[in-house]
C-alpha cells in the first residue's frame, strides 16, 4: 500500500473575488511551539494559496514515570558544552530533558491555480522548507571508556525545495473522463557534522539529492458497472557526496571518506500500471491491476583513498511486472467480506548499495555490488460485521513471503571481518539477499456510534517476521511490537472531547535482528518494555471562525520509548492550539 499526502489547494470561488486568511497557534509544554499563517485569494478563474509555518521544538522533556526494573532508562544526566575552547562535560539538572533533541523548522507553500476550462485547470505548487542546525540526539548519548563519545553530531540546516506543475483533466474524452498530468523538481541539500570529545576536528559530509519525476494518471468509466485506472510515471535520482575534515581551531582541512559514492549516483524508474474494477451487482465487485516496473543504478567509486573496494562502478537494470486480483463480497447489510492477492518488487536503491556508514556504535555498512531486488507474494482478508447500523467490528489478516529479502548481515572487507573506521576498529556488515523471509499478522477494530453524541473507537495490530535459514527461523528487521490505540469521544453543538489510551507491547530481545536495524542497543538488556498512556483532549468553537483546543497528553508521565528509537516519548504534556480563518 502507499500513503499519499496532498497539501491544501486553492478554492475557485463563483462570487467574485475573495480573500480569506487563516492563522493557527500552538504551545506543547513538552517540547513544541509553533505558528502558522495563510492567506487565500480566488475569483473563478483563479486562486492562490500562501502559507508559512513555524515549528520550535525545544530540547523534549521525557516522562518521570518509569517501568520498576528499569529505574534509570533514558535518562539523561549529562551533555557536552565548549568552554573557554575547551569540551566540557556538563551536569544535566533535570535527566529528564534530553538535552540535544530541540531544533527550529520553517515551512512555505504557495500554490497557485488556473481554470483554463472546464476540462483543464493548471497548478503551480511551490514548497521551501529548511531548518537550523539539528543535533543527532542517539549519537550525542552515546559513551566511549566511560565518558561522552562525541562532542558534537548534528546536521546542518536541511532544506527541501519543489517545484511541481499539476495539469488537472476533467470532463474527458473517449480515452478518460478524468486525469493528472505532473511535472516534478525537488533539490534536497543534508550535511552530517561530527567531532569526538576533546578532539580539535570536525568530520563534515554534504549530500545533494536532485530529483525529477513525471507522473500521468487516469480514470475511465466503461459502462455502469466497470471502471479502470492508468497511468505512467518516470523518475530521475541524481546523488552527490562530498566530505572533508577541518580543525575547529585552525580551520586547515583535510580529505575524509564520503558517505554515499564518491563518484556519484544515479537512479531512475519507470512504471506503467492498469487497474479495472467491475461490480458484478450491489453484493460482488472484482478489482485486479497489473504494474511493469523497470529500475536502473549507477553509482562510481572513483576515490578508494579510504576503502580500496574490489570494484569502481556498480550499474543494475532490473524490471519485473506485479499484478493483484481482490474481490469484495457484500452479501446484506451486515456483513463485507474482502479478499486480496497480490506481488511486489524492490530493486535495490542507492542507500541499500552505495553508502558506507556507522549503523551502531561498532558497526560499518559497506556496499554490496551484487544485490538483487527482493520481491514479495501476499494474499489478505477482511471481514467487517454491523451491529444494529451504529457499531461495526472489522478483522484483516494478511501473509507475505518474501525471497531476496534484503536485509543486514556480517560480512568481509577485502578479506577482513573488522576495519578502521573513525578512529575504532568495526565489525563489517553489508546489506545481503536472505534467501527467504515471511511476514504475517492483523488489525482487529472496533468502532461505534453509541448515540447521537457518544462514540467509541479502538484498533490492535499484531506483525509477525522471520528470516529463513538452514538453522531456524531469525527475526526479521523493522517488526513493531502489538501496537493499539482505544478512544472514547463526545461531541455536542460546539463542544468536541476525547479521551484515548495509546499502548506498545514488549519487543523482546529474542524478537530482535541482532547487529543489524533494530538497534539493540538502544534497548534494555531485556528489549524494549511494554508502554501506555492515557490521553485527552477537547476543542470548542468560540465563534464561527475560531477554534480553541486543549490537550493533556501522557497524562501518568509515564516514561516509554518507541522500538528501534534511542529517545523516548514525551512526558506529560499540555497543548494549547488556538485556530482562526477570516
Amino acid at each position: 500500500g502507499a500513503i499519499s499526502f496532498t497539501t491544501r489547494s486553492p478554492r475557485f470561488t463563483t462570487e467574485g473575488k475573495q480573500v480569506h486568511a487563516g492563522a493557527m497557534l500552538r504551545y506543547s509544554s513538552a517540547d513544541q511551539s509553533a505558528a502558522h499563517v495563510n492567506v487565500e485569494t480566488s475569483n473563478e478563474r483563479f486562486a492562490s494559496f500562501t502559507s508559512f509555518t513555524f515549528n520550535n521544538f525545544g530540547d523534549l522533556r521525557q516522562g518521570n514515570n518509569r517501568n520498576p526494573g528499569y529505574t534509570s532508562f533514558g535518562q539523561r544526566p549529562w551533555y557536552v558544552e565548549r568552554v573557554n575552547g575547551r569540551d566540557s562535560v556538563m551536569t544535566n539538572t533535570n535527566p529528564n530533558v534530553q538535552v540535544g533533541s530541540g531544533y527550529k523548522q520553517y515551512d512555505f507553500l504557495e500554490k497557485l491555480s488556473f481554470k483554463q476550462s472546464d476540462k483543464l485547470t493548471h497548478t503551480l505548487n511551490i514548497q521551501y522548507s529548511t531548518t537550523n542546525d539539528v543535533p543527532r540526539y542517539d549519537r550525542l548519548v552515546q559513551t566511549s571508556n566511560g565518558t561522552a563519545k562525541y562532542a558534537e553530531w548534528f546536521y546542518g540546516p536541511q532544506t527541501r525545495a519543489m517545484i511541481a506543475y499539476h495539469a488537472n483533466l476533467s470532463n474527458g474524452n473517449k480515452f478518460y473522463n478524468t486525469g493528472r498530468i505532473t511535472l516534478a523538481w525537488q533539490n534536497i541539500d543534508q550535511t552530517r557534522h561530527d567531532r569526538k570529545l576533546n578532539n580539535d576536528n570536525r568530520n563534515n559530509r554534504i549530500e545533494n539529492v536532485k530529483v525529477y519525476s513525471v507522473n500521468a494518471d487516469f480514470s475511465k468509466k466503461l459502462g455502469e458497472k466497470t471502471s479502470a485506472n492508468y497511468g505512467l510515471e518516470y523518475y530521475f535520482n541524481d546523488v552527490t557526496s562530498t566530505a572533508y575534515s577541518e580543525n575547529i581551531n585552525t580551520a586547515v582541512q583535510s580529505p575524509l571518506d564520503t558517505r554515499y559514492a564518491s563518484g556519484g549516483a544515479t537512479m531512475s524508474g519507470a512504471a506503467a500500471y492498469a487497474t479495472a474494477l467491475h461490480k458484478v451487482n450491489n453484493k460482488l465487485a472484482f478489482n485486479a491491476g497489473l504494474r511493469y516496473s523497470k529500475v536502473n543504478l549507477s553509482a562510481s567509486f572513483t576515490d578508494k583513498t579510504f576503502f580500496d573496494f574490489p570494484f569502481t562502478d556498480v550499474n543494475q537494470s532490473n524490471g519485473n511486472v506485479n499484478g493483484s486480483v481482490g474481490v469484495v463480497l457484500t452479501p446484506n447489510a451486515k456483513w463485507r467480506i474482502s479478499a486480496l492477492a497480490s506481488t511486489g518488487f524492490r530493486a535495490a536503491n542507492v542507500d541499500d548499495l552505495a553508502k558506507v556508514f556507522e549503523s551502531a556504535s561498532g558497526n560499518l555498512i559497506v556496499p554490496n555490488n551484487e544485490l538483487k531486488p527482493e520481491k514479495v507474494s501476499n494474499v489478505e482478508a477482511t471481514i467487517e460485521r454491523k451491529f444494529n447500523g451504529r457499531t461495526t467490528l472489522a478483522l484483516n489478516g494478511y501473509y507475505m513471503n518474501y525471497t531476496n529479502a534484503l536485509t543486514t548481515g556480517k560480512a568481509q572487507f577485502n578479506g577482513q571481518d573488522s576495519v578502521m573506521y573513525d578512529g575504532a576498529m568495526s565489525a563489517v556488515y553489508t546489506t545481503i539477499n536472505a534467501d527467504e523471509a515471511y511476514i504475517y499478522g492483523g488489525n482487529l477494530s472496533l468502532n461505534s456510534q453509541v448515540n447521537d453524541h457518544f462514540s467509541m473507537q479502538s484498533s490492535v495490530v499484531y506483525t509477525y517476521g522471520r528470516i529463513k535459514t538452514e538453522n531456524g527461523d531469525t527475526p526479521l528487521d523493522h517488526i513493531a511490537p502489538v501496537y493499539g490505540r482505544t478512544g472514547f469521544t463526545y461531541q455536542q453543538q460546539k463542544f468536541r472531547g476525547e479521551a484515548y489510551v495509546l499502548y506498545n507491547g514488549w519487543k523482546r530481545i529474542e524478537d530482535y535482528r541482532l547487529n543489524a536495524e533494530d538497534n539493540e542497543a538502544y534497548a534494555t538488556a531485556n528489549g524494549m518494555p511494554a508502554w501506555y498512556t492515557l490521553n485527552a483532549r477537547a476543542s470548542y468553537q468560540l465563534q464561527e471562525n475560531v477554534q480553541l483546543m486543549v490537550g493533556l497528553e501522557n497524562i501518568l508521565d509515564a516514561n516509554y520509548r518507541a522500538f528501534a528509537s534511542n529517545i523516548s516519548g514525551a512526558g506529560r504534556n499540555v497543548t494549547f492550539t488556538l485556530r482562526g480563518r477570516f
